[in-house]
């Protein structure tokens, strides 16, 4: 084999580098930072990895015992050769092209893409079917780096690990990190044996199990490589290894994770969802994964002018607790009125039918007379009379079990000729013109008719492996969810300026397409629990803070120190506050207001900034043991830190180191209590005074 360099492209602090092999004609593509671009690359017995990675119905499988295990470099892969590169650059924008063909007319475009200053590459692949007959894809996958890692030699045991993001309801971005010996990606005696690692989630819920996120890290040089998918539907990563070279791909969930198959027929061709990809020269996870969550921000240049200051909502689902009405709307008005709030939200129930439980009614969506008896219209009034933003709730693509729009068959997903139905939920079928007509009327009508700002758009289950209506089961969930990101953006261009919140049972839809359609999300569904702090501070590394809405859920019972600990889980992301404002003590106020006021001071760092965690190696979320802190550094020489302790023992001092580039004065404390906290040699020193607490520092030289 004979690989060589076949063009390399300087793209900020990254080079693309893309190899050949003179014998197959295949190419292969190698990302790494650019302060390494021409470090001494050890000798490895390897094959070149394939840029493409796709399969066909009826290809070879690769050798050996990969049927079930991997899609990979199968029949298709080994008969694609290099055709042509090209490059163009269209203002900010650099586009590199590589196309691929076989003699039996399927061509593949792999297509990079790089915005001048941005620390990441997003990258997608094109099929085209030039042949005579229809061909069926089972497996296309959106990228594939191979060689990893270039600086090891031979298979660089002990020095590579995986690292990914775990997710299950209210405990979202658990960070996993697991040496490759641990998932048995070691090569044998003999390069002979596939050893794959492939994992992903099934269904409509992107982040229910993993997030789509993965990233290699070599802990000897100190590099990381990593992507993101950016799909709102059944995904999947993949380490796959025969030899010393480790390779990482990822993309569309296939036929055999994914139930997915695509029919291509001649002149058709066929798109993978975008990857976001990124490599970096550092020792810090945090930084790295910064330059990833960076690429959702793209979506928010165009963004509603209110949101360019991150401000605070008032949310009253754990006021009303999906009972909202005109009388109780106007109580909390009362009380939350000057303070500061942007937006209002009526949460779920609006709509509520006497007799008839909210929680299994969404989908008619007729405003509630018990609720509402004169009408929305002087609800929302009172709203903007209070100098508010009002905000409404829909779960758009679901209906439930005693509302009409549950009968609706025709219009509803079906599996297997069957109604598809979960406990109390049937799905729209987000294709068909009928459906998005009534959304239309439904949802856009009432939310120009009362002139609604804000949506909250919810999602409380996930369709599972997919639906009736195309080639495949996966193909049909595909394309469904296609459809409902194209609903959101006609929700955006036939209501200019609104703010849309996504939300899926709390956190299940922080992938980065969704993330970038909307202002911000709801971080998780975690709203009164000791563990929020440790969500929040998890989910930075893979969604940006200024789109992560944290609940601060106030209640009359609770002490001064429980309300900072509630109001700096917010300092996280996003503040959003609910609970029992109508009868809170002035004290209760005053402690709340002084959180408030000191989000509004660090607004402008979780903005823009880079977040560092650390704390105790916590195991459980639940039951947390230990301390957390959370650094944030800002531009104009300011930052701020969040520190929770939890149960167990505590050290005498909690140390926090600071960047180099972080300030060095404290300008302000927010806890419920004077405070022992200082900055000596580089470092915050903290001394605790109780578990279960949390205090807030900004710092600058100002």
């Amino acid at each position: 084999m004979a690989v060589e360099i076949l063009k390399e492209y300087l793209l900020g602090d990254m080079t693309a580098r893309y190899l050949t092999d003179t014998k197959s004609g295949q190419v292969g593509l190698m990302l790494l930072p650019s302060d390494m671009a021409f470090n001494k690359m050890p000798p490895k017995s390897e094959k070149l990895e394939s840029l493409i990675q796709l399969k066909l119905t009826g290809d070879i499988y690769d050798e050996a015992y990969a049927m079930g295990n991997s899609m990979k470099n199968g029949e298709t892969v080994r008969r694609l050769c290099y055709q042509s590169q090209s490059v163009r650059t269209e203002g900010e924008l650099c586009r590199i092209d590589t196309i691929l063909q076989d003699r039996r007319g399927y061509q593949v475009i792999h297509h990079l893409i790089w915005k001048t200053g941005m620390p990441y590459i997003r990258v997608h692949c094109t099929f085209e079917n030039k042949g005579k007959d229809p061909c069926t894809l089972e497996m296309f996958e959106s990228f594939s780096l191979g060689g990893l890692s270039p600086y090891l030699g031979g298979d660089g045991h002990g020095c590579l690990r995986l690292h990914r993001i775990r997710s299950v309801w209210s405990q979202e971005g658990r960070h996993e990190m697991i040496p490759i010996e641990d998932l048995q990606l070691e090569p044998a005696w003999d390069p002979h044996a596939v050893r794959c690692e492939r994992f992903g989630q099934a269904g409509s819920m992107p982040v229910n199990k993993f997030f789509p996120f993965a990233a290699v890290e070599d802990c000897q040089n100190h590099v990381f490589w990593g992507a993101q998918i950016v799909h709102n539907a059944s995904w999947q990563m993949e380490l796959y290894r025969k030899d010393e070279g480790l390779s990482l791909s990822g993309g569309l969930a296939d036929r055999e994770m994914g139930h997915w198959m695509k029919e291509i027929k001649p002149g058709e061709s066929f798109d993978t969802p975008a990857a976001i990809l990124t490599a970096a020269h550092t020792e810090s996870f945090d930084i790295f994964t910064g330059r990833l969550t960076e690429a959702a921000l793209e979506g928010l240049e165009k963004a509603p002018e209110v949101e360019r200051d991150l401000p605070m909502v008032f949310n009253e689902y754990c006021t009303t607790w999906g009972k909202p009405s005109h009388e109780n709307i106007l109580k909390i008005l009362e009380k939350i009125k000057g303070k500061g709030f942007r937006y209002f939200v009526i949460d779920c129930g609006w709509y509520k039918e006497a007799g008839i439980p909210w929680d299994i009614s969404m989908g008619d969506y007729n405003v509630s007379k018990e609720m509402f008896p004169e009408g929305m219209e002087e609800t929302v009034q009172a709203i903007r009379d209070a100098g508010l933003i009002p905000g409404i709730w829909f779960e758009i693509e679901n209906v439930g079990r005693a509302s009409q729009a549950y009968r609706k068959e025709e219009h509803l997903l079906h599996k297997d000729g069957k109604v598809l139905t979960s406990y109390f939920r049937r799905f729209w079928d987000m294709r068909d013109p009928w459906v998005e007509e009534y959304l239309t009327d439904k949802v856009i009508g009432t939310l120009k008719k009362y002139g609604f700002g804000y949506m909250k758009i919810d999602y409380n289950e996930t369709i599972g492996i997919g639906c009736d209506g195309a080639e495949s089961m996966g193909e049909g969930l595909r394309q469904n969810m296609e459809a409902s990101a194209r609903f959101i953006e006609k929700v955006k261009r036939e209501i200019p300026g609104i703010v849309l919140e996504n939300c899926a049972s709390g956190g299940h839809r922080l992938e980065p397409g969704l993330m970038a359609q909307m202002s911000m999300a709801s971080f998780s569904d975690a709203h009164e629990c000791v563990e929020i702090p440790i969500i929040a501070a998890n989910l930075h590394r893979v969604i940006h803070p200024r789109q992560s809405q944290i609940w601060a859920v106030i209640r009359t019972d609770d002490s001064l120190k429980r309300i900072v600990y509630s109001l700096v889980n917010t300092f996280l992301g996003r503040l959003c506050i609910s609970g029992d404002v109508t009868k809170l003590s002035k004290e209760q106020w005053d402690v709340l207001e002084e959180g408030m006021q000191f989000y509004k001071k660090i607004a402008p760092i979780i903005k823009e900034g880079q977040s560092y965690l650390y704390g105790s190696d916590i195991k459980s979320t639940r039951h947390p043991e230990g301390w957390q802190a959370l650094v944030r550094v800002g531009k104009n020489e300011e930052a701020y830190v969040t520190m929770h302790t939890f149960a167990g023992n505590l050290p005498e001092c909690i140390t926090v180191p600071l960047p180099d580039s972080c300030p060095e004065k404290i300008r302000m404390v927010y806890s419920d209590q004077k405070e022992e906290i200082d900055i000596e040699n580089g470092s915050l020193k903290y001394y605790p005074k109780a578990c279960c607490k949390a205090v807030a520092v900004w710092i600058g030289e100002k």
